[in-house]
């Protein structure tokens, strides 16, 4: 019977955990076990018939792709681990034994949509720039907006750091004299772009909630909870 040899980085890309880039860094960092060892070199060479390797204590298999959501909750960071002790998305999927990577991030304050596979393929076409997946948010902010100042969210602006966000649809839900509540939809991906369009018009946010990716939605999955979606409706999520 042939052997099966890879090196334990290519184990772990193949198993749908992450790049080949990203995993070579876990195992240098020794999250990676092979037969209850901690191994730190990348080229080590693995036996598929015969080794057992796991990633933070789960074992690690090439298996069938699963795609999950998490309504996210505010205060808690989208990583694995946290040197601060703060909750992370994990602390909601323990009951979950498959490894799966969140795709994208939701800073800590910020709560709602979060997908999470072990496709990395899938996970990497919905980052992709050129995708412009539309990402739809909830958001609350300090004062009144003017029709002005729509239109500036709207027609995209600088938000700084040299860079500018581009067009996005804006709605509004309602306001009141010291608050406003609208929906905004951004094809972009820019580090805490919505905050930084708010602030750059003088209305700081006070929530924000992303509600849907591509067409897929949160509706009525309670904060804190997931679920599993069919390979049908992840792939709703790519859709514009």
């Amino acid at each position: 019977m042939k052997k099966v040899r890879a090196t334990l980085d290519r184990v772990l890309s193949k198993a749908g955990i992450a790049s080949r880039t990203t995993t070579r860094a876990w195992i240098v960092q020794g999250r990676v076990k092979v037969n209850g060892r901690i191994i730190r070199n990348p080229d080590h060479w693995v036996e598929s018939a015969k080794d057992v390797v796991h990633l933070d204590g789960l074992r690690v298999r090439e298996e069938k792709k699963i795609y999950i959501v998490l309504n996210k909750p505010t205060g808690v960071v989208t990583s694995f681990g946290d040197n601060k002790d703060r909750p992370t998305v994990y602390d909601y999927l323990k009951q979950l034994e498959r490894w799966v990577f969140p795709v994208g991030r939701l800073d800590m304050d910020t709560s709602g949509l979060l997908i999470l596979t072990n496709d990395t393929e899938f996970g990497e076409a919905l980052l992709q720039p050129e995708s412009k997946v539309p990402k739809t948010y909830y958001v609350k902010v300090s004062g009144v907006l003017t029709l002005e100042e729509y239109f500036q969210l709207a027609g995209g602006l600088d938000i700084g750091r040299g860079e500018r966000s581009g067009p996005c649809i804006v709605h509004e839900v309602r306001s009141t004299d010291k608050y406003t509540w609208f929906e905004l939809t951004i094809t972009e991906g820019k580090n805490r772009q919505v905050r930084r369009m708010c602030d750059a018009i003088g209305h700081p946010v006070l929530k924000l909630v992303r509600i849907r990716v591509g067409r897929l939605q949160l509706d009525d999955l309670p904060i804190g909870k997931f679920r599993i979606l069919s390979n049908k409706e992840a792939q709703t999520a790519r859709s514009l």
